[in-house]
């Protein structure tokens, strides 16, 4: 008997002692994969979600409020109750109701209606409608590109919608960077996340481009009313320090350096200027640890030259957009004020990281073949689906056309890139003056293939005959 007490004392003991070395681990990364990262983002195959709505018109008309409304939603046989949906989208969704449009991106909520409401551990799902992007395929090329380049990034797969079982479109399927995402990267004691955005685009909006404004976290509304995980004032102090110190004499100190920089070499080389590097400012996820800044990835549906919103001139000549300078992405009056490009830039020994970190990035990604082997495996995956697809904003032919035009824009960027770090054609805007004819012969490209607005204007009927299929 006494024995085994002792046995059992020794036991208690042991599960004890377990217990204080996994409490005091250190977080040695991103937590166990959940469910929904093995089921819904396999991106071997497309997936099917039918979402039942009750009023599928009333919800279209008031689709511009973005105010949710409950539906049921069955992903890949999974049916959940009670799930919250809305529209979505800045510009997109504005263009979309200005067209008279009736695809809109949407956004489904888990928990917004059911309290710790969930898919298999995700608490919400974006449905991006590949709005000017005849190809379907940019923002999910751009994440891919991110995500083998080591930059922490939304999971991403394609989806085939129906609505109250008749057929609606093809759309991306795109993790939400909340709660479920930061776990996933970053572990249990991750860090805080935030997606930046502007009140109004006329404004100076110095906060959204990580300027100082001072010690007072109110003075950084573009920030704070767009956290996306609860933060506390102590969260909210350490930001604004670390923002401060982009402005100071190491602003390095303040930045996951190496984060930092593989995201602006894929930013870079996408011509993605509808973001921090361009004139808006916006559309990027700041994270924060430790008084450590990162910017991750998100919203590519105008990347690869197409950004041409509140442009009274765009630029649409293939040969100045693929041929775009890379160590200045846009004009140095936008670039002076993005501290955590600009002033990270100028720190010789970051620089020349920044160098190796962009010819790693064509050797590996776009040289090596995968970029082509991606794109051709997943275009083959979603043509039938296209073709399908009755509300796209193209035809089966265009379609096939933008993807064709995907793929020559990145290959010639590529040789535009490789040949800018070799020194063979203008790196900056200043070198360009001096040489405006360098660069790849792009004369063959059109940029517009990939998505324009004339795509929208003839999709009005299909869409709305579509729409009303599925009442």
């Amino acid at each position: 008997m006494r024995d085994r007490i002792e046995k059992l004392l020794l036991a208690l003991g042991l599960l004890a002692l377990l217990a204080v070395v996994l409490l005091l681990a250190p977080d040695l990364g991103g937590a166990a994969e959940a469910d929904y990262v093995l089921a819904l983002f396999d991106r071997s195959r497309v997936h099917e979600i039918d979402l039942a709505i009750e009023d599928f018109a009333a919800f279209l008309a008031a689709a511009p409020q973005e105010a949710y409304i409950p539906c049921r939603v069955t992903i890949d046989g999974r049916r959940m109750e009670n799930v919250g949906l809305r529209a979505k989208g800045n510009n997109s969704l504005r263009l979309t109701e200005e067209y008279g449009l009736a695809r809109y991106s949407l956004k489904l909520e888990f928990d917004h209606y059911v309290p710790g409401g969930n898919y298999l551990g995700l608490d919400k799902l974006s449905l991006d409608a590949s709005f000017q992007d005849n190809s379907y395929l940019k923002t999910y090329m751009a994440l891919d590109m991110m995500d083998f380049l080591g930059v922490p990034s939304p999971l991403c797969s394609f989806a085939f919608v129906t609505v109250n079982g008749v057929d609606f479109g093809l759309y991306l399927a795109l993790e939400e960077p909340e709660e479920s995402f930061a776990r996933r990267e970053f572990g249990a004691r991750h860090g805080q996340l935030y997606k930046p955005d502007y009140r109004r685009l006329a404004d100076e909006n110095a906060d959204l481009a990580l300027r100082d404004c001072g010690s007072d976290p109110a003075n950084y509304p573009a920030i704070f009313e767009n956290a996306l995980l609860p933060y506390r004032e102590a969260d909210a102090r350490r930001l604004v320090r670390a923002i401060q110190a982009l402005s100071g004499p190491d602003p390095g100190a303040a930045v996951d350096v190496e984060t930092v920089l593989r995201y602006f070499a894929v930013q870079s080389f996408v011509m993605n200027w509808d973001s921090y590097i361009g004139p808006t400012g916006h559309n990027y996820l700041l994270y924060e640890k430790n008084g450590k800044l990162a910017m991750l990835p998100w919203d590519y549906n105008l990347a690869f030259g197409t950004y041409a919103l509140g442009m009274s001139e765009p630029i649409r000549e293939a040969e100045t957009l693929i041929n775009y300078p890379v160590f200045t992405p846009w004009e140095g009056e936008v670039m002076r004020n993005r501290p955590l490009y600009h002033n990270l830039m100028l720190q010789d020994e970051i620089f020349a990281r920044y160098r190796e970190v962009l010819d790693e990035f064509l050797r590996t990604y776009m040289e090596s073949g995968r970029f082509a082997a991606v794109l051709t495996e997943v275009s083959a995956r979603i043509a039938p689906y296209v073709e399908r697809d009755p509300t796209a904003f193209c035809s089966a032919a265009d379609h096939a056309l933008a993807v064709e035009t995907l793929g020559e824009i990145c290959r010639l960027r590529a040789e535009s890139l490789r040949g800018q770090l070799d020194g063979r054609y203008p790196a900056t805007l200043a070198a360009r003056e001096a040489a405006p004819g360098a660069g790849v012969d792009c004369a063959h490209v059109r940029i517009e293939d990939l998505g324009d607005f004339d795509d929208l204007r003839s999709a009005r009927k299909s869409q709305w005959d579509a729409a009303r299929a599925c009442q």
